[in-house]
């Protein structure tokens, strides 16, 4: 065989293991005839066969490689930073959590009560999601995108002086409602457009979150007629705490209803007053905060890198890993 490579090896170069059976065939054929005295016909077909081996060994080497593509499917995160639960006996007002560091609620009913988690508060994040949820099955979702990315909630939220920012950009890069999603209406939330804004101070009144759709009052004027997440009507906005317990409230609907002077003093009758989810408010004794049904529990999930959130229907973790993108690669 050492004798055929050298003689036919060069002519082809692309694969010598892949000619050697067509190789030997033709060697042979051409030794066969020359040496022997054999009928005609035999070395035409010993020829035709070392043709066939012939063009399947260039079919074996023009043929394409097959290529097999692989998937690599890459997951990022979203954890839940806080939960809000109007009507579970604790007031998550103005003061409350959002800017002293420190942890609220336990692990185990996370999504079923007032939570802060004080690890996640204190992660510098890019994205912020809110979902309403009933029982931890999302019912709408609004994902909104930071305008400076890689600061923490803590810091966004002891950013009140003078307080008044508009966080996001864009509005949300996100809404997914539930066709069979109820009050939303007047919902703080989900019932108005626009961007995130934290820390919206205005006389001594305070919201934690509001959405720049709804009225948002000028910082001289004494109104009360803002609503949102996270609320005093009666507090130091710039330093986050309270000047009584008269005010305090976790979830107000959105209604334009300007006050005080136009309710003070007789609440009980008036017919325009702020209306607010269930009962968590600090003074059961006043009737200018109106209860009302609760609409559900507010998730807030942040992440440094997931820009989408999983749609309505969703049973919601402490922890909720989506899908980024799919990776191609060849093997």
């Amino acid at each position: 065989s050492s004798g055929i490579n050298a003689e036919y090896g060069d002519i082809f170069p692309i694969s010598r293991s892949l000619f050697q059976p067509a190789l030997l065939c033709c060697s042979a054929t051409c030794r066969l005839t020359k040496f022997y005295n054999l009928s005609p016909d035999i070395p035409d077909k010993l020829a035709m066969v070392c043709m066939i081996l012939l063009l399947l060994s260039l079919l074996s080497v023009c043929t394409p490689r097959s290529v097999e593509h692989v998937e690599r499917v890459e997951y990022n995160t979203w954890e839940l930073a806080m939960n809000l639960n109007p009507d579970d006996g604790h007031v998550m007002s103005y003061s409350t959590g959002w800017a002293t560091d420190t942890f609220i609620g336990t692990y185990s009913e996370a999504l079923t009560k007032d939570y802060l988690d004080r690890e996640v508060w204190n992660k510098p994040v890019s994205y912020i999601a809110i979902v309403r949820h009933q029982a931890g099955e999302a019912d709408a979702v609004k994902v909104f995108r930071f305008r400076e990315g890689g600061r923490s909630m803590l810091n966004r939220f002891q950013d009140m002086d003078p307080g008044r920012v508009v966080v996001t950009e864009g509005g949300p890069i996100q809404e997914s409602v539930s066709k069979n999603a109820q009050n939303l209406h007047d919902d703080p939330v989900f019932s108005v457009g626009g961007d995130l804004a934290f820390n919206w101070g205005y006389s001594d009144n305070g919201h934690r979150i509001v959405l720049t759709g709804g009225n948002l009052s000028p910082v001289d004027q004494n109104d009360d007629n803002t609503h949102g997440l996270g609320n005093d009507y009666h507090c130091y906005p710039l330093t986050g705490k309270s000047k009584s317990l008269s005010w305090q409230h976790e979830i107000s609907n959105i209604v334009d209803c300007p006050g005080p002077n136009i309710w003070w003093g007789r609440c009980g009758t008036a017919s325009c007053l702020p209306t607010i989810q269930g009962n968590d408010k600090t003074a059961s004794t006043n009737d200018c905060l109106k209860p009302g049904p609760v609409y559900g529990n507010y998730a807030i999930y942040v992440s440094s890198d997931a820009s989408k959130f999983p749609g309505p229907g969703t049973q919601l973790e402490i922890e909720v890993e989506v899908e980024s993108k799919m990776k191609k690669g060849e093997l």
